[in-house]
């Protein structure tokens, strides 16, 4: 491979062929020749083909042929990886925001779903019921769900964790728009802020986010899953999950609503993983990296599809009891500080950041929360641009009047004065007191 090949191109040169008989040397090709010539009379099979560079000589035997689509001096991983490396980023977040729109809409339908359910007087999704299933309009918020998920896979696929999850906050404004509109939920002025907040820390994470993934095979993510910290956190997230879920929830999940979105949050640190792990299977796969013969895509197969009926049956508790514009931020924050804290630990995308790209990361998650904050948080309070000119300071309360005493008089002091009034004016007929303590 002569000349530079760090510029991403390789020379490619006049080349003679011959037939295997023939061991005449052809002359040696001109350094910088545009490309790879032959004739179609003698390119056949079997036939040797001579690539010369100073005192190296290659020699090469046609066994087939290429599809003239195909371009002679690019292969599938190569063309694979120049897409990965120029535009995967970009893919990336084109994925998580369709997975952000498609989720955000999948709450609404959802939520309209068991609303109809309770309408019909059947057993709610928190009584254990599940005749939502039965219900066409729950079923296309699956489904547009499901949409979601298989683009927000694509998503971990070609962009790090740290940008794909707090990217969510998108679905949590989409939602609280569509609430407004389909549900009857108020929006009023702070929570159209809080939208435009969400957006602007959404953006900041963005461009201080890690462009480049750590783990780009299966065996590499497997080494990682190995790492004594990762199996300590693994190990908590488990068993706080299990604690939740058989002792704390039957007792007060309807009454708090931190339970039931405690546990959506810890599980999908492990869906989360799981997806990020299958992402890179699929794509070592069409790299032609011997992955099927891997145990750990089967294992993480199943660790999704129990996180996900996991997360799918909670989140419908919670939805079943509380507000859609309450529940869908509380497990956006928990959810989402979870993942990104598993995403430290396992993938460890932030070692290779600079301190600034951290803070300007950090300050964009915790924008993120504010917004979303304040999106929730004032959402009962009647404001609006039309209002605010007309919003006059409340005048200073006046100060309460001071109370009136009334003296009670004893016994001995209203004895003495009947004696000197009877002494004082006999003539006047006596007076009758009542003497009350």
């Amino acid at each position: 491979k002569p000349g530079d090949s760090s510029q991403g191109t390789l020379p490619f040169w006049e080349a003679s062929l011959s037939s295997p008989l023939d061991k005449s040397r052809p002359p040696a090709p001109e350094l910088g020749s545009p490309g790879l010539r032959v004739s179609n009379a003698s390119c056949e099979n079997g036939s040797l083909l001579h690539l010369y560079c100073s005192s190296q000589e290659v020699l090469c035997q046609i066994v087939g042929d290429l599809s003239p689509e195909v371009p002679s001096n690019a292969t599938f991983q190569s063309w694979q990886e120049r897409i990965r490396q120029n535009y995967g980023f970009y893919i990336g977040l084109g994925l998580a925001f369709l997975s952000s729109f498609l989720i955000g809409s999948s709450v609404i339908l959802k939520k309209k779903g068991l609303l109809r359910l309770v309408a019909t007087g059947a057993t709610r999704a928190v009584d254990g019921g599940f005749g939502y299933l039965k219900d066409t309009m729950w079923w296309a918020g699956f489904l547009t769900m499901a949409a979601g998920e298989v683009a927000n896979f694509g998503a971990y696929a070609f962009a790090p964790a740290t940008v794909v999850t707090p990217l969510g906050a998108l679905s949590v404004l989409i939602s609280a728009i569509l609430s407004s509109y389909f549900l009857g939920e108020s929006l009023n002025l702070l929570g159209k802020l809080g939208c435009v907040i969400c957006v602007a820390g959404s953006t900041v994470m963005v461009i201080h986010a890690p462009e480049e993934e750590k783990v780009t095979t299966i065996m590499e993510m497997a080494s990682k899953m190995k790492d004594t910290g990762f199996i300590v956190f693994a190990v908590l997230l488990l068993v706080s999950c299990l604690i939740l879920i058989f002792v704390i929830a039957p007792r007060y999940g309807q009454r708090n609503i931190l339970i039931y979105i405690i546990i959506c949050s810890v599980i999908g640190a492990f869906s989360v993983a799981a997806v990020k792990g299958l992402g890179i299977t699929i794509k070592n796969f069409f790299q032609g990296l011997p992955v099927v013969r891997h145990p750990l895509p089967y294992i993480l197969s199943l660790i999704l599809a129990l996180s996900l009926s996991t997360q799918v049956n909670f989140l419908n508790r919670a939805l079943d009891i509380f507000n859609t514009s309450l529940v869908f931020p509380i497990y956006y924050v928990f959810f989402t500080t979870v993942v990104v804290t598993s995403s430290i630990i396992l993938f460890k995308e932030w070692y290779s950041m600079s301190a600034v790209d951290i803070a300007g990361t950090l300050s964009g998650f915790v924008t993120i929360i504010l917004g979303v904050f304040m999106l929730h948080a004032f959402k009962d309070l009647d404001i609006s641009c039309a209002s605010l000119p007309h919003m006059h300071k409340n005048p200073p309360p006046s100060p309460a009047p001071e109370p009136t005493v009334i003296r009670l008089e004893d016994k001995n002091v209203l004895v003495d004065n009947i004696e000197l009034a009877s002494t004082s004016s006999p003539e006047e007929k006596p007076k009758v007191f009542i003497i009350h303590s």
